[in-house]
């Protein structure tokens, strides 16, 4: 009988005491709470990095057929078969005047693909990606937000590599299998961002918001700048003919990188195998009236949600801004040609340029715009600072960037890169906006700014064309001057309705007090194993006699 007892009590209490063990590296405050937990090493920033990858593998399954097509389409056999012009879009030859930047390629003429598509057909294969990209934006917030944003983001990435992986098959069936195909990889990748979204909501304590949101995000401009190159290089020396190995090669990663995310990654610090107690606790103790510590079923207030001007100020930011960023990102190669007068090789080196810029840009602006805010700086300033900067500042080097010709070519392409780099500012500003006024429901913002912001991307491009049908500079010029007005006007317009304060519709008090009682459960618990540890002792004492 004393063996028993004194078995049991001893389990019980390691039971219970490991749990109010804390770590060396945790700050506590006067009430035992832990009230910081170092991002170095942590959980949270290990989501970001394999999120850093997960959006990289985003973009490069995003993007890969934009070079995959060049070496899939024999443009030989459709010009002499259309005696037509109409492929000049996708094929501009360098002027070898004065103005030819860069050395000729060594192979001469490209070596065309086995597949006659026109230039409509190729429009259609490119474009239909955004078909179902648009679909799934609110769609994908919502069900994040009520059912947790890890599987979301995971098997929707695992849905597009799979297509990506069936991309060569599809194109050797039938072109329209192709443009199924991409329809479903615009449906797996238009969910990602809000899912993201949804589980930074729950993961990132307020003051890292901006630095854990930006770096995640950051992983697109590096896919940007490894794709496009290596794209070329699977083109020319890959193996089943070259094209096809852009997409196996690059879909297998994407299947490689889910299985690690599902490993890794958790809805919230709750439900995370991996996180340490003081980390969890001090995730959950700052976002204390925000979120709850695990994934619900809530219902949204998607009336209160349209009728807001603050929900409003971010739409047209997101909008504004990304008119700009597609303007910018997709037409810097075509810019380069017919302004600059690049050849191809030079094209490629250059083009990554900016997208570098753009990388570093938003790392500036995720650390840049925490650190204020840790210095005492509203949220509400912060996020208007950083986003107006952005925009003044890259409208202005764009349109300086208008009047260099092809005589100062290198002068230009650092200009433009100015000009890409303040525009990754944004980061700092609207980008995380979504989170600080409703984390609750952060994915479902998400995807309704995304789903406007992304008309942006279908209709800049359609715009350039238009207006740059002989592709001279003064066209160029225009261009540059429409986007530089579209940026501002959108910039003005969050300057007058944005906020960075939690709104009344996004919180609950019932939810204030859950974490609170949650995070002091451990006190909870000490206190109540003081209580019965007397009368265990009693009874021990009373087994001796």
């Amino acid at each position: 009988m004393e063996s028993s007892a004194s078995s049991a009590q001893p389990a019980e209490t390691r039971r219970r005491s490991s749990a109010v063990i804390h770590s060396p590296r945790s700050v506590m405050d006067a009430e035992g709470n832990v009230s910081y937990y170092p991002l170095c090493c942590s959980q949270r920033m290990i989501l970001a990095v394999v999120g850093f990858f997960g959006f990289l593998n985003l973009y490069a399954l995003r993007i890969n057929l934009s070079v995959g097509l060049v070496c899939m389409v024999n443009y030989t056999a459709i010009d002499m078969a259309s005696h037509s012009e109409n492929l000049s879009a996708l094929y501009v030859p360098i002027d070898d005047g004065e103005c030819a930047n860069g050395e000729t390629d060594d192979k001469g003429e490209s070596e065309d693909g086995a597949f006659l598509w026109d230039k409509q057909q190729q429009g259609l294969i490119l474009g239909s990606f955004f078909w179902g990209y648009l679909v799934t934006q609110i769609p994908g917030g919502w069900i994040s937000e009520r059912y947790g944003g890890k599987r979301v983001f995971g098997y929707a990435m695992l849905l597009t590599a799979i297509a990506t992986l069936l991309t060569p098959l599809g194109a050797r069936k039938h072109w329209m299998l192709l443009v199924f195909l991409r329809i479903v990889q615009g449906l797996g990748e238009g969910v990602v961002f809000p899912s993201m979204h949804a589980v930074w909501s729950h993961w990132a304590p307020p003051l890292e918001r901006s630095k854990l949101v930006g770096f995640t995000y950051a992983g697109c401009q590096i896919g940007n700048v490894i794709t496009l190159p290596l794209a070329a290089l699977l083109c020319d020396y890959g193996f089943d003919g070259g094209w096809p190995s852009i997409f196996y090669v690059l879909g297998l990663f994407g299947v490689v990188w889910c299985v690690v995310w599902l490993l890794v990654a958790a809805d919230t610090p709750h439900s995370s195998r991996w996180i340490s107690h003081d980390e969890r606790h001090y995730i959950e103790h700052s976002l204390a009236g925000q979120m709850s510590y695990e994934i619900k079923d809530q219902s949204t207030p998607w009336l209160t949600i349209w009728t807001s001007k603050r929900v409003w100020a971010i739409v047209v930011a997101h909008t504004c801004a990304n008119w700009g960023t597609y303007t910018l990102l997709t037409n810097i190669p075509t810019y380069m040609k017919e302004v600059l007068k690049f050849n191809i090789k030079a094209n490629g080196v250059f083009s990554a340029i900016p997208y570098i810029g753009f990388w570093v840009g938003i790392n500036v602006a995720g650390f840049g715009a925490d650190a204020l805010r840790a210095k005492g700086w509203s949220t509400t300033i912060v996020r208007k600072l950083f986003h107006s900067s952005s925009m003044v500042g890259a409208s202005v080097f764009l349109i300086v960037t208008g009047y260099l010709d092809c005589t100062r070519p290198y002068l230009a392409v650092a200009i433009l890169t100015v000009a890409v780099t303040f525009s990754a500012l944004q980061y700092g500003g609207f980008i995380v906006n979504h989170v600080d006024i409703a984390p609750k429901y952060a994915g479902v913002l998400f995807g309704i700014s995304n789903t406007f912001a992304t008309l942006s991307g279908i209709f800049a491009p359609y715009v350039v064309g238009q207006i740059t049908t002989d592709g001279t500079q003064q066209q160029w010029q225009t261009v540059f001057y429409i986007t530089a007005a579209i940026m501002v006007g959108g910039a003005i317009f969050y300057l007058i309705f944005g906020t960075g304060e939690l709104q009344s519709w996004a919180t609950e008090l019932d939810e204030a007090e859950s974490i609170a009682d949650f995070v002091d459960e451990d006190k909870v618990e000490h206190k109540e194993m003081t209580k019965t540890s007397k009368p265990a002792a009693e009874n021990t004492v009373s087994t001796k006699m």
